[in-house]
């Protein structure tokens, strides 16, 4: 931890634009002093606000950070050359070769063996998987550089 945290240092070097970021100045500040371990009640110091607001700051930056990851994810799968719909009741064992096969005629190369395709689709599908079936409709998107997304579809 720094003995003298200053965050616009950390915020100039990190390359935050407040334009162009979906965090408030306020949020990305909290944000980057409590990645390095600085403690709400020295932030609420260094800011002149108490430990609690703090921490709020810090629960709306990091529910806005998964918001845009979310969206992120959203938008890949979208876009993406590659586009497997699985079907509820397949068995986790037979997406690899959906997808391999999807993407072979696309042209796009997958960089995943089998059980780590399979170990993505189950840890970005949640509770859409259940041991090797799938339990509700997902989407696997596969973008040109082989990035797998996974959204469950309604």
């Amino acid at each position: 931890m720094d003995d003298d945290p200053d965050a616009d240092s950390l915020l100039e070097r990190a390359g935050f634009d407040a334009e162009k970021s979906i965090l408030t100045r306020r949020q990305a500040e909290v944000l980057a002093l409590r990645e390095r371990d600085v403690r709400q009640s020295t932030i609420a110091g260094l800011l002149g606000t108490s430990r609690a607001n703090v921490s709020s700051i810090e629960s709306s930056a990091r529910t806005n950070v998964e918001k845009a990851r979310e969206t992120v994810a959203f938008a890949e799968a979208l876009t993406a050359p590659v586009r497997v719909e699985v079907d509820e009741d397949t068995d986790l064992y037979d997406v690899p070769k959906l997808v391999y096969d999807a993407c072979d005629s696309a042209g796009v190369k997958v960089n995943h063996t089998a059980p780590d395709l399979m170990k993505i689709v189950s840890d970005e599908a949640g509770d859409a998987v259940q041991g090797r079936e799938v339990q509700a409709p997902l989407l696997v998107g596969v973008t040109t550089d082989g990035t797998v997304r996974v959204r469950q579809s309604r």
